[in-house]
């Protein structure tokens, strides 16, 4: 068989477009920390550049133990029940009293050139055929990280091979261990996607053979899959556009959530988690409103038709926030407040609950209010 269907083929010129055009650097699977889940080599070259004062501290107190000191507190912070992986990215950890960032979000405004300068020296790798466990050899087929930290992970397959995206699937549920630390909840990558050329599925969260996962698809017209593209794969937006360096940093920042449900059962409180990654139609739908709102100003009404289930009080959250953060061209904000009616109580809560994980300011507390 020519080598132009092999999946390794696929594989390859998805790492091209991405270190090519997408704002990636080649990650190194040797230097991969299998114990930490992590590459050093990335993350530690990353802190001294954007926080010289941190580390100058740090090495004062620790001496040849710095690099040591600072990953295993940040291996401890990111395997905590009450921070993990999303909260650290956002948040930082603390190393001996300080606070290391280990990524630098881009501002609302480009008024401040020094948070255009930290925002850019983020390195955001791609890493083929990644050995990411002590316990064996297994292999993924890209690994996307955030300054050596994992983010995404994806198992790629091809038609011509006898595989398609269902066999990626079947492979994340019966041939990932879910307990294996680039795969446990919260602690590591926040999501993973079957791809083949023609479609897209992702899971945020790994449970063996009742993991479920979700179309990542634009649609074909009425119809679901993706159409055509005459350039290339049919599913090629997902390296191109999603991915994309600026795209994905956004994704980070300003859409994955994890979504906490309280129950009493029998008496008893059962607390259900769920890491939320945007569908491709509500990262399309709120991207587009706000584009058009920061170039056209207020006064102007859109319609929007979610279907039931589909997740509008996910987008409703994310497009209020970031109308709330709005600058036009002139870094002036489009909009003074922003307020959410809804028609229920619960929808309500939720809301509040989203745009807090983004604010943690008491201004967006008390922007959403329902209709009783």
């Amino acid at each position: 068989m020519s080598n132009i269907y092999t999946e390794a083929t696929f594989e390859a010129a998805i790492e091209h477009s991405l270190t090519a055009d997408g704002g990636y650097m080649h990650g190194d699977s040797n230097n991969f920390d299998r114990g930490r889940c992590l590459d050093p080599t990335v993350l530690i070259p990353f802190i001294k550049e954007t926080q010289p004062k941190e580390w100058e501290y740090l090495t004062n107190i620790r001496k040849e133990r710095t690099e040591e000191t600072l990953l295993d507190d940040l291996y401890r912070a990111l395997n905590s029940e009450h921070e993990g992986c999303l909260v650290v990215l956002r948040h930082g950890f603390k190393c001996f009293g300080k606070l290391f960032r280990v990524a630098y979000f881009a501002p609302a405004s480009s008024m401040n050139p020094e948070t255009k300068r930290l925002y850019e020296a983020n390195r955001l790798t791609v890493t083929r055929q990644l050995r990411y466990s002590e316990k064996h050899n297994k292999t993924l087929d890209l690994v996307l990280s955030l300054n050596g930290i994992p983010v995404a992970t994806a198992e790629l397959k091809n038609p011509m091979t006898g595989q398609t995206w269902r066999d990626a699937v079947y492979q994340y549920k019966n041939d990932r261990d879910q307990n294996d630390l680039i795969f446990r909840f919260k602690k590591r990558a926040l999501v993973h996607f079957a791809v083949d050329p023609g479609e897209v599925y992702m899971t945020t969260r790994l449970s063996g053979g009742t993991t479920r996962f979700l179309p990542f698809n634009t649609g074909n017209g009425t119809g679901a899959g993706n159409p055509e593209n005459p350039g290339g794969y049919k599913t090629a937006y997902l390296w191109e556009q999603v991915l994309e360096r600026d795209s994905f940093m956004d994704i980070l920042a300003r859409f994955v959530h994890l979504q906490v449900e309280e129950k009493r059962v029998g008496g008893k409180k059962i607390r259900k988690e769920a890491m939320i990654f945007p569908r491709y139609h509500q990262l399309d739908v709120v991207r587009k409103m706000v584009l058009d709102a920061r170039e056209a100003g207020t006064g102007n009404n859109y319609l929007v038709q979610h279907s039931a289930g589909s997740g509008k009080s996910n987008s409703i959250a994310w497009l209020a926030h970031r109308l709330a953060s709005l600058h036009n061209d002139c870094d002036e904000r489009v909009f003074d407040s922003v307020i959410v009616i809804t028609d229920r109580r619960v929808l309500d809560q939720q809301l509040q609950s989203i745009i807090y994980q983004f604010e943690h300011k008491q201004k967006y507390l008390a922007s959403t209010r329902a209709l009783v």
